[in-house]
């Protein structure tokens, strides 16, 4: 019996053959923390008396989830991490440089075979480069801090075979968002999702990361694409660091295999207030909104801005509606500016914001008011996810969103597609 990418990833750690239920310890080759969870990491790991990290050089630290800082109880989070890092040598990306998995990813931090672990739930985001990677909890990255090292059960894989290519106006996050129907919340629970077929090979690398970005959404350990061509090419503009890309045998065993046409999708729509409260378009065509969010680490790539920026070009928004658009980092706003996408958004209407976190979980600017309807590019529709338990959040493609926020009301885009 073969192996799958995951199995071989933790065997060739281990210099051991391991398979799906073992249980083992594991090195890690990157631990990223961000201005909500590092503080509390910093702090388990000062109580067990240690003056060093474990590597510096294998940490980052990312303030991207209230920043600028909104008050003064931030302000001294943020000093927190600043001055740790500084003391232990640790890259700390500041206020404005983005959302820390775009950076990850983008500064070629994490490379295919690595296992890369975050204090964040959608650290799932670089497996899009065939890297293991998952979200950790703030006690367990300060044992990491100290030892460079987790525990864990190897995952099973299931598998998802994308066949055809998508139709016009529909896009990877109409895609996951029906995966997410499928499998519900719980579906893939402690499963790695390995995302393969026509579909995904014809995906750059940024659609990859909004599919692996979501996979948490089903429950899932993490999610994973088998390095390509394409991927090689993406890290090694970015990185001179060795790695070993590693990829699933054809006799692999894999939990559960599901295949879907991409050819039969339409843009989809994750209702209030669950991720998987999935349904087409056209059931949920002239729900008025009042605010419109495009970008987070979902969907704030520079290929979604201009996704955006097609449909609302020589538009404008609706005159009772708030479009938000926030970069998810400062290369991506600077291309964006050079390709004159920002200038185009800001002429049809749009608030530009910072690159960062802030409106996504409610940390900072864009808090919806009482029983508004806001539809986001975001990955969570929790209630109170955007900082109101009193409205509704809906979860659509860029595109969705803006032909929403031209229309006032949820819309199918691709009446403005030619």
């Amino acid at each position: 019996m073969g192996k799958t990418i995951v199995e071989k990833i933790i065997s060739k750690h281990l210099g051991e053959e391991v398979k799906a239920g073992d249980f083992c310890v594991v090195p890690v080759d990157m631990l990223m923390c961000h201005d909500s969870t590092g503080p509390l990491a910093i702090k388990a790991f000062k109580e067990f008396e240690k003056d060093r990290v474990w590597d510096p050089t294998k940490v980052v630290f990312v303030l991207d989830h209230a920043t600028p800082s909104p008050n003064e109880r931030v302000s001294g989070l943020h000093d927190m991490l600043r001055s740790f890092a500084k003391e232990q040598g640790i890259q700390l990306f500041d206020v404005g440089e983005g959302i820390c998995h775009q950076l990850v990813l983008e500064k070629g931090l994490v490379l295919p075979g690595d296992i890369a672990l975050g204090t964040d739930s959608h650290t799932c985001t670089y497996g899009a480069v065939g890297a293991f990677s998952f979200g950790i909890g703030s006690t367990d990255a300060s044992g990491v801090l100290l030892t460079g090292k987790l525990w864990l059960k190897v995952p099973h894989t299931i598998k998802l075979a994308i066949d055809n290519k998508l139709q016009q106006g529909v896009y990877p996050k109409d895609l996951i968002l029906h995966i997410i129907g499928l499998l519900k919340s719980d579906g893939a629970d402690y499963l790695c999702i390995e995302f393969a077929g026509e579909c995904i090979d014809d995906m750059p690398m940024g659609e990859r990361m909004t599919l692996c970005n979501m996979a948490i959404e089903a429950g899932a350990k993490g999610g994973i694409v088998a390095p390509d061509a394409k991927t090689l090419e993406w890290v090694r503009n970015r990185s001179s660091r060795s790695f070993v890309p590693q990829k699933s045998d054809e006799d692999a065993y894999f939990i559960d295999v599901l295949r879907i046409d991409a050819a039969k999708l339409e843009p989809q729509v994750a209702f209030p207030h669950t991720v998987d409260n999935v349904h087409p378009i056209t059931d949920a065509i002239g729900t008025p909104i009042q605010q419109v969010f495009i970008g987070t680490c979902t969907n704030g790539r520079l290929e979604d801005l201009k996704e955006a920026a097609a449909i609302l070009g020589g538009r404008r928004v609706h005159k009772d509606v708030r479009l938000l658009v926030c970069p998810a980092s400062r290369r991506i706003l600077i291309e964006a500016t050079k390709e004159g996408v920002i200038s185009s958004l800001l002429e049809a209407g749009a608030t530009i914001i910072p690159p960062g976190c802030g409106p996504c979980p409610g940390t900072h600017l864009g808090v919806p008011g009482d029983g508004e309807n806001v539809i986001s590019t975001a990955n969570r529709n929790f209630k109170g996810r955007m900082g109101n338990n009193k409205s509704n959040i809906y979860l659509a493609s860029p595109a969705t969103c803006a032909a929403s926020a031209i229309e006032g009301k949820i819309a199918d885009p691709r009446k403005y597609l030619h």
